[in-house]
């Protein structure tokens, strides 16, 4: 079964609404006719792509289905793209010895084909891993685009993270870590509507129910309600 055909009639109905919105959409956010190519598919009214569907209810659901915000959303994005350079981000290197699997990886996929990326923070240098929090932000959204590029938006258009925090600290954090992870927090909320497919705690020490009181009201109900906790 195809995404597509999962849409309600008044989701299919603010999709159409919304792409016929995509050339003043892109005007407004690169002041350019010129159409853009967003996660490898084309913004472009008269596509009868279904993967451009599926990418725009994704905007359509994280605002409840009102097209108007919806609208601002998409544009919000558009404009944080350029600015962050994030077209160009795949080809970036980072220094193997701070970056690796050490600390996050994308391993196989879940039984229903969605990649599942591994954030491993918990007992990792982090004087050296958050050293530079602008170094380390960039790392973690180039291995974000990663993991969509292993999306086709016909089946699969979400990842399920795994956040493992063996070896954290209840008082350990740095500034620097918390710093990173609260604006990590907040690009993710703000660019990738709807790519959360689940996120699974593990190794989680018994403290951790208060780290999650304290980072809940970042979030979103619909994020959290993807969440999954286990204890050690």
């Amino acid at each position: 079964m195809t995404l597509v055909s999962q849409f309600t009639s008044q989701e299919t109905e603010a999709v159409q609404q919304l792409k016929q919105q995509l050339p003043e959409i892109q005007q407004e956010a690169f002041q350019s006719d010129e159409k853009y190519k967003l996660w490898n598919v084309v913004l472009d009214k008269d596509s009868n792509d279904s993967r451009l569907d599926v990418i725009l209810v994704k905007f359509i659901r994280a605002r409840n289905l009102d097209v108007s915000q919806a609208r601002e959303m998409l544009v919000s994005v558009l404009k944080w793209r350029k600015s962050f350079r994030v077209d160009t981000i795949l080809d970036e290197q980072f220094d193997t010895e701070v970056f690796n699997d050490q600390v996050g990886f994308i391993y196989k996929t879940d039984k229903k084909g969605r990649p599942v990326t591994y954030n491993r923070y918990g007992g990792v240098d982090q004087n050296t891993v958050f050293k530079s929090v602008d170094k380390f932000i960039r790392w973690r959204i180039q291995l974000m685009e990663r993991g969509i590029q292993l999306l086709d938006f016909v089946h699969t258009d979400s990842i399920v993270q795994v956040q493992d925090v063996k070896g954290a600290t209840l008082f350990g954090r740095t500034p620097n870590t918390k710093e990173a992870t609260n604006q990590l927090i907040q690009l993710m909320q703000d660019n990738y509507p709807e790519f959360l497919a689940g996120k699974l705690f593990i190794h989680v020490p018994w403290w951790g129910s208060r780290i999650f009181k304290l980072i809940r009201p970042l979030l979103s109900e619909a994020t959290t309600s993807k969440f999954v906790v286990s204890s050690r």
